[in-house]
């Protein structure tokens, strides 16, 4: 076989193998026009570029005997077949309606034409309302799929990711209301395609928002876990969260922008100009289990990356100490540490929740499946204060070293207004009294008019006293977290010659 260009590709980023008609690929023939009939097949994969940018290329080869050429095709369909991650039949929905209305023409143009370049069978739903897909996905019959792929932005992936973890409770006889509940893993994979106003989900687990280069990793059939955090209040199931539980701040934006969809994207920097404007802050009680399997820090510089080896180990621990202790150890008094006060700003991110305009996120050594979210807490302070610490989200400086800033590495976390705490008969009690006893008989405590409103992962909860616990590795995406930058390998690898030289 011959061949123009030199190029290593691993057969796990190998897409498809195709014989080729050879007049089609008339180019670089040369002296190879003059033989009576030539053989080809195309080798279609992935090519690498930068930023974390993958996009689909090939490499034709060609030769004189019909036998050589059968024999090559034949032994690289076989090594693909032997790709068993890979997915061979997925459930794909399409939000027509979310970001710029372009869902269904990214799908059809960009992403359909790849799956089926890679044999992939898909069945295809256009949601026409709010929860279309949720609700789907407690009706169709799930396990004959090997993922399900939702198109559109991080509104989408929640509430494919509400229907798929709720099916998967249902299915098992576990009540989501029970905030103690040890919840079943989902191990149907989530793909996601890129295509709303915020796609903050795929921007942290695959490092780009491009949706061929999440179209190839769904082909090649990665796999990433992910935790999930369970909000709960009163005993009653709100939400879960994958990214970020934002109080103050970043509810009053919510709250403000919902009220200005009009605006399209733009509505999240007014909103948000507006809020830092306004510098409210809210009094409450904060009473939260530290993490204390995991083997990182908020503050250790060490980000979350491909194969990450501190998401192995934590995960590892957090299994051992549940197969030792159970979630009995959870309810130690001596366990809960209760912090009290006034904040512009409560965030419990599960994720860097890293974005083009935060390349770093809110906080960058987080972990995507350690068992764990990163509870950050900004204190009263200055507007001036308050913006530095804001200006840091866009700089590599540490956005952490303030006085006024504390950040915890957590498993679960409750949180009670001022006002309902008013009514508690004794406040240093919070961490080990049953979450449902905060606001009970005391309703007020959610008023808008005294309360900030909770930003989970984009959605408004109704409540602001909640009980939120970390899931460990509860779903898994079509993703491999972010590769280590190129260039930094390219530097590396230079500097490995140097030495040796």
């Amino acid at each position: 076989c011959v061949h123009t260009e030199n190029c290593f590709v691993p057969i796990s980023e190998i897409i498809a193998v195709e014989e080729t008609e050879f007049n089609k690929k008339q180019r670089n023939i040369g002296r190879w026009q003059k033989m009576a009939k030539l053989h080809a097949f195309t080798v279609y994969y992935v090519k690498k570029a930068r930023n974390h940018r993958w996009r689909c290329s090939d490499a034709t080869f060609w030769c004189v005997d019909e036998h050589l050429c059968n024999q090559w095709t034949q032994a690289l369909k076989e090594l693909l077949e032997m790709q068993k991650s890979r997915p061979k039949q997925l459930l794909v929905y399409i939000n027509p309606y979310g970001g710029k209305r372009q869902g269904k023409r990214i799908y059809e143009q960009k992403v359909a034409p790849l799956f089926s370049l890679a044999s992939i069978s898909t069945d295809v739903v256009i949601t026409e309302h709010a929860n279309h897909a949720k609700d789907n996905l407690f009706e169709v019959n799930i396990y004959k799929y090997d993922g399900v792929v939702c198109v559109g932005g991080d509104g989408m992936f929640s509430e494919v990711m509400h229907g798929l973890i709720g099916r998967m409770q249902k299915d098992s006889g576990i009540d989501q209301n029970n905030p103690k509940a040890s919840l079943v893993q989902c191990n149907i994979r989530i793909g996601i395609i890129p295509a709303g106003s915020t796609d903050c989900i795929c921007y942290s687990t695959v490092g780009i928002s491009d949706p061929v280069t999440s179209a190839l990793h769904i082909i090649v059939g990665d796999c990433q876990p992910l935790d999930v955090s369970s909000v709960h209040h009163n005993n009653t199931f709100l939400k879960y969260s994958v990214s970020l539980l934002g109080y103050g701040f970043y509810g009053d934006i919510l709250k403000d922008s919902e009220k200005k969809r009009w605006m399209g994207p733009m509505r999240y920097d007014y909103s948000g100009f507006k809020t830092f404007l306004s510098h409210h802050y809210y009094e409450g009680t904060i009473a939260y289990q530290p993490a204390k399997h995991t083997h990182g820090s908020p503050r250790d510089k060490e980000s979350c990356r491909t194969g990450c080896y501190i998401c192995k180990q934590s995960a590892r621990q957090l299994a051992e100490q549940n197969k030792e202790h159970g979630l009995k150890h959870e309810e130690g008094e001596e366990e809960w540490k209760v912090i009290k006060g006034k904040f512009l700003a409560i965030n419990a991110v599960n994720m860097s929740c890293a974005c083009p305009r935060s390349p770093k996120g809110l906080s960058p050594a987080a972990h995507l499946a350690d068992g764990s979210a990163d509870l950050i807490l900004v204190r009263k302070c200055s507007r001036f204060d308050f913006l530095r610490y804001l200006v840091r989200h866009t700089n590599q400086d540490d956005q952490f070293d303030f006085p006024f800033v504390d950040v915890y590495r957590v498993r679960c976390f409750q949180f009670t207004s001022k006002l309902s705490e008013d009514n508690e008969s004794n406040v240093m009690d919070i961490g080990k009294k049953r979450f449902g006893q905060f606001c009970r008989d005391h309703p007020a405590c959610c008023c808008n008019i005294v309360n900030s409103t909770w930003n989970c992962d984009g959605e408004t909860l109704d409540s602001s006293a909640i009980e939120v616990r970390v899931h460990c590795q509860l779903i898994k995406l079509f993703a491999r977290g972010i590769e280590e930058d190129c260039k930094d390998e390219a530097a590396h690898s230079q500097s490995s010659i140097e030495q040796l030289l």
